[in-house]
Order: C-alpha cells, then sequence, then structure tokens
C-alpha cells in the first residue's frame, strides 16, 4: 500500500493554514505546517513532501528565498502562494524554480486541483519508462530524439528542448530560458527566445503527430506539455495574468 501523500504547507496565517490543512486532509492526504521561511529547507532534507505549497510573504526568509534554497537540492514540486499580483513577483517566482503559483484570495477547491495536476505530471516524471513521454535526451552526444527519430538541433534549440522536455508542466519565462543558452545569445533581447521556439515547433512537428508539445503562457513564457494536442504556437494558455 503506498503511504500517503504529504504537503508542505508554508504559511504564516493560522486561519489560511488550517483551511488548507482541512481540505488537503479531506482528500487523505497528510500536511505539516510551518509558518515561517527559515525551518522549510530543514524540513524537506529530513523527508521529502509530495509537493510544497510556498506562501511569498513570510517572516525571517520570503517565499523567493526558500524556494531558492529548496530548488538548490531538492525537485519537489512546488506551488507559490502570493497576494502581490504584479507581473515581476510572478515572474520572479517562476524564475526561481516554482512550478506553478495561485493567488490570494484562492478557493481551497483550486489549490487541491492544481495540486493533484502537478502531482500527476510529477508522478509521470518519475514513473514514466520512456522520458518525457517519449523524448530522449542524450546529453553525452548534445541530442534528443522523438521515440527513435533523432532531431536535427542547433546547440541553442538542443539547450532549449532539453531545459523544457526534463521539467515538464513547469513554466519558463524567456528570461530564464535565455540563462539556459546564454553561451550562445549573451548579446541577444529575451526575445530571440521566441523565434528558436518557433524553428523548435516546426522541426518537432515534423515527427510528432500530436504536434511540439511545446505551449505559450501567456505574459510569462513556455512549458512543455505532452498531454496537449497541437503545436501551442496558435494562442497563449489559460496561465494569464488575469
Amino acid at each position: 500500500m503506498n503511504a500517503p501523500r504529504r504537503i508542505l504547507v508554508v504559511e504564516d496565517d493560522a486561519k489560511i493554514a488550517d483551511m488548507l490543512c482541512n481540505y488537503l486532509g479531506a482528500q487523505g492526504w497528510t500536511t505539516t505546517v510551518i509558518g515561517n521561511g527559515l525551518d522549510v529547507a530543514a524540513e524537506v532534507r529530513r523527508g521529502e513532501p509530495s509537493a510544497v505549497l510556498l506562501d511569498l510573504m513570510l517572516p525571517g526568509r520570503d517565499g523567493i528565498e526558500v524556494c531558492r534554497e529548496l530548488r538548490a537540492f531538492s525537485a519537489v514540486p512546488i506551488v507559490m502562494v502570493t497576494a502581490r499580483v504584479d507581473e515581476i513577483d510572478r515572474l520572479l517566482g517562476l524564475d526561481t524554480g516554482a512550478d506553478d503559483y495561485i493567488c490570494k484570495p484562492f478557493s481551497p477547491r483550486e489549490v487541491v486541483a492544481r495540486l493533484k495536476a502537478l502531482l500527476r505530471r510529477a508522478e509521470g516524471r518519475l514513473g514514466a519508462a520512456t522520458p518525457a513521454h517519449g523524448f530522449h535526451v542524450d546529453e553525452s552526444a548534445a541530442r534528443i530524439a522523438w521515440q527513435d527519430q533523432w532531431l536535427a538541433l542547433t546547440p541553442v534549440e538542443y539547450r532549449l528542448l532539453r531545459q523544457l522536455v526534463q521539467r515538464p508542466g513547469q513554466v519558463f519565462s524567456r528570461n530564464r530560458l535565455l540563462e539556459c543558452v546564454h553561451e550562445e545569445l549573451r548579446d541577444t533581447t529575451d526575445r530571440a527566445i521566441d523565434s528558436h521556439i518557433k524553428n523548435l515547433r516546426r522541426k518537432i512537428a515534423k515527427v510528432r503527430a500530436q504536434g511540439s508539445a511545446i505551449v505559450s503562457v501567456y505574459g510569462v513564457g513556455y512549458r512543455f506539455d505532452p498531454e496537449i494536442v497541437g503545436d501551442g504556437g496558435g494562442g497563449d494558455s489559460t496561465l494569464s495574468p488575469h
């Protein structure tokens, strides 16, 4: 019998933490609550939870700093919770390594739904027989295949696609993707990423009937979602700032 999922709730508002724990408990999940940003890393090291609900505004250390600290040693799924809805905070949270974000005030049912989707993606990454749903990354040869077909990628396209397929479902801003290929694109703007993504979509779609699986995220950047049918280029996804 599998152990129940454990969600680490990092929230300094006791009423909000209690409400979240009640809803998460109704799913059969266990919860651990931490009310500050100083003790989170130690708790994750003691026993990695299934996911972390991480408030942005915390005493001791804010959610951005905590997220950076966790990403230095753990790939645990992280949902950033914030009442600050301006775009800079959202982008910074995702660039730091958060897998998703949700804004206060929120519906507890939405939190549960987001966590379920995130856990499905994370468990799929860990349990997939074929890496990234048919994509295989050969690090030593710096090449990527869709099933048994090697893609004809430039060095920049290889780095971009590797970053995306190794974290399916995670949203990457253009700035973060630019950092992944900074050696080649250090003198260009983050919008150069768009043209390389366009080329990647075209090359993948030639060999993959379902499309490229590279999805635009409104106002942020891109994510790799192998469950999407199509090339992801016809419109932005629902992770909108509105």
